[in-house]
């Protein structure tokens, strides 16, 4: 028989935890996420706030707050004609580059996920781009766009065309910009779109081809619901990189010419670091947050209903 103080221990309620015992996870995972706040705390948030803080403000040279003027900076990004033809700019540039660089990065995606002999060299040469600099990738792209010593003019007279002022002539230069930047993020682009394609289940195109589906009925409804998250990624992560290109901009045109090429974040840049405004300038930082926020947050909660996770 068990004695009495075993039958006292094997009956004996726990104790409960102290607070300090019940948050050791989560002490632990803050521990660990601490370098990550950190460094998320001194280059995001930090400069944010302090954008949000100066955007009440006039501010001298050297961008210390000199007068609090309220709403005084964004009545005047309202009245300003120039910011309302960055905006438009900016949306224009948006609608140029995010649907044909993610359909030409799907379209090299689906060639390089073939099984062919020497795919592997044109794999690396489509996902080349992502190595490169904005700043290398801009001077190339300035040589090429040269009036007279540049390869596309010399293309074009070529094919007995005319020559084409590609950064000089306000309705080309957006275009240029734009053509740059796909350019420049097609290699990323292209790489997870490649990854998402080889992670699709091969029974499934096998299904298909016994029950006679032709490639493109395999294409609208096998691959592209299963690539969903990928594109879903893509378009997000394109969308949001639009409207911060900035490197291209100014190393190509400088916002130019007639301010046909004057996006938004290059038009933060100017105010801030050219005319020495640093309210207005912080006023426009935050009006584009909120807008990239908002359209963003949009995207995910009508954009996300298209997508098939599996």
């Amino acid at each position: 028989m068990e004695s009495v103080q075993e039958a006292v221990e094997r009956y004996r309620v726990p104790s409960a935890k102290s607070v300090w015992q019940k948050s050791r996870n989560y002490r632990l995972a803050l521990l660990y996420l601490l370098p990550s706040l950190v460094l998320f705390g001194v280059f995001m948030f930090y400069p944010m706030i302090y954008s949000l803080y100066l955007s009440f403000f006039f501010t001298d040279a050297q961008g210390s707050p000199a007068l609090f003027v309220g709403l005084e900076n964004y009545a005047y990004l309202w009245e300003s004609a120039s910011f309302r033809r960055s905006v438009i700019v900016t949306l224009l540039f948006v609608a140029m580059t995010v649907p044909a660089g993610v359909v030409l990065a799907l379209f090299l995606a689906l060639i390089a996920n073939e099984k062919l002999r020497g795919i592997g060299f044109f794999r690396t040469i489509f996902a080349s781009t992502l190595g490169m600099s904005v700043a290398a990738s801009a001077v190339i792209w300035l040589f090429m766009f040269h009036p007279t010593a540049g390869i596309l003019n010399a293309m074009m007279l070529g094919l007995n065309l005319p020559a084409v002022s590609w950064l000089q002539d306000s309705t080309m230069a957006l275009v240029s910009i734009a053509i740059t930047t796909i350019w420049m993020n097609t290699g990323f682009s292209f790489l997870i779109l490649l990854g998402g394609l080889q992670n699709i289940d091969e029974h499934l195109y096998e299904s298909a081809r016994i029950d006679g589906a032709g490639y493109f009925y395999q294409l609208r409804r096998i691959t592209v619901p299963m690539l969903s998250p990928t594109l879903f990624f893509i378009i997000t992560i394109s969308f949001i990189n639009a409207f911060q290109s900035f490197g291209q901009v100014d190393i190509l045109t400088g916002g130019g010419p007639a301010e046909a090429t004057n996006l938004i974040i290059y038009s933060i840049y100017r105010e801030a670091f050219i005319y020495y405004q640093f309210g207005p300038a912080s006023a426009m930082a935050i009006v584009l947050f909120a807008a990239v926020l908002v359209l963003t947050l949009l995207q995910f909660k009508f954009g996300e209903r298209k997508v098939h996770y599996q």
